[in-house]
């Protein structure tokens, strides 16, 4: 092997079995400029090839051991950066056309006109400049269809953000002007239904003083009970739309949590529903009224507990990050109707054969009053899942 190094223009390897090729030929690309290295054989001239890299492989057809086309093959899945120029004696069709599909970039017919091998030369390395720009530039345009892409993609994103925070907005002004609608009506309400309602519970109970047939007595009993079940219901409209008396003082959730599972002790059993309780992070005691936070779990805790007749888990987890503590209520349920979802807060909506549609109402009132939010992060036929969310601000 010899090697001979100019400031050139390029490196070309030259693998010739016959030393006058090599020395001939390495002499006239020297002197035009290139820097040369000649190898007697395909192995080792696959060893140069590595170390070099050269822009040009000069390939002899006919060699010894490793043929011209059998190293052709090699070199040009290996390194495809080096176009490959055969070296033949003999030149046909058939042959030009085995070359071409092994992936040489030319051949040239032995004894050949030195001016023809040079301009033969520079002509296929014009070839592979362009070839190897125009691969550049297609990368370069797959990286930028690939970022044009990702910038389409966070876009998309951020508008879908933008939008669910929209939607999430309007629909807490249309709950909000809901909310604000039925304080005025219950008010109202309030003030022309109990009145009579007062009356008609005063003359029965007098009615009920003076009568002595027990079939008679159950009647006015029934009556009152209604009574009382309507002014229950005015209670509830009150509470869902706006705050009655309230009593501040430090509320710590974990025992809010643990009192109001405590209550439910009997249905809980009763039903044979299993309790998880995660208390990931127990937050620090904040201002409430406490009957107000109670009746926030009383209420979700009672829908749970409806919607697993026969049996199944109640999980509460208790955490909090930088800005929120964050509860979490899951029943394993049959889940809310998606067309439901948007309604459940929404006072007097219901799916119950029984009830007056206003808990979830007046949960979604109480979070407000203290700044939070309340979710259905989760609703499908494994259960659903309610996400509260109250600032620690001022705690």
């Amino acid at each position: 092997m010899m090697t001979e190094k100019n400031e050139s223009k390029g490196t070309i390897l030259i693998i010739d079995d016959e030393r006058v090729i090599l020395d001939l030929t390495s002499i006239v690309l020297r002197n035009r400029g290139y820097t040369v290295h000649t190898a007697s054989d395909a192995t080792s001239g696959m060893a140069v090839l590595e170390e070099c890299r050269p822009q040009m492989v000069l390939l002899d057809y006919m060699m010894p051991m490793v043929d011209g086309l059998t190293a052709l093959k090699q070199i040009r899945q290996r390194y495809p950066d080096t176009y490959v120029i055969i070296f033949t004696g003999k030149g046909n069709e058939e042959l030009a056309v085995e070359l071409m599909k092994a992936g040489a970039s030319d051949y040239i017919v032995k004894p050949f006109n030195n001016q023809n091998l040079v301009e033969r030369i520079e002509n296929v390395l014009r070839i592979r400049d362009v070839e190897l720009r125009n691969q550049e530039l297609l990368q370069e345009r797959e990286l930028l269809l690939a970022e044009i892409e990702a910038w389409n993609q966070e876009l998309e994103r951020r508008v879908q953000q933008k939008s669910e925070a929209l939607q999430q907005a309007q629909a807490e002004i249309v709950q909000s002007e809901k909310l604000a609608s039925l304080g005025y009506l219950s008010a109202g309400m309030a003030h022309e239904i109990r009145n009579p309602l007062n009356s008609i519970s005063l003359f029965a109970q007098l009615l009920k003083s003076t009568l002595d047939d027990p079939e008679k007595v159950d009647y006015v009993d029934k009556i009152l009970k209604e009574a009382d079940r309507i002014d229950d219901i005015m209670r509830k409209l009150l509470d869902a739309s706006k705050r009655p008396r309230f009593q501040l003082s430090e509320v710590r959730l974990d025992r809010v949590i643990e009192a109001t599972l405590e209550a439910f002790r009997p249905q809980i059993s009763l039903h044979g529903i299993a309790v998880v309780k995660e208390f990931r992070r127990i937050p620090p005691p904040f201002q409430a009224d406490p009957a107000e936070i109670e009746q926030i779990f009383t209420n979700l805790f009672l829908n749970s507990i409806h919607e697993m007749n026969d049996g199944g888990s109640l999980t509460v987890v208790l955490d909090q990050d930088e800005r929120n503590m964050v509860i979490r209520i899951a029943d394993t349920g049959p889940g809310i109707p998606r067309e439901h979802v948007a309604k459940i807060f929404d006072p007097f909506f219901t799916t119950k054969t029984s009830g007056s549609g206003l808990g979830l109402a007046v949960v979604l009132r109480i979070v407000k009053t203290y700044d939070g939010r309340i979710d259905v992060e989760k609703s499908d036929e494994s259960g659903t899942v309610f996400a509260i969310r109250l600032p620690l601000s001022g705690v």
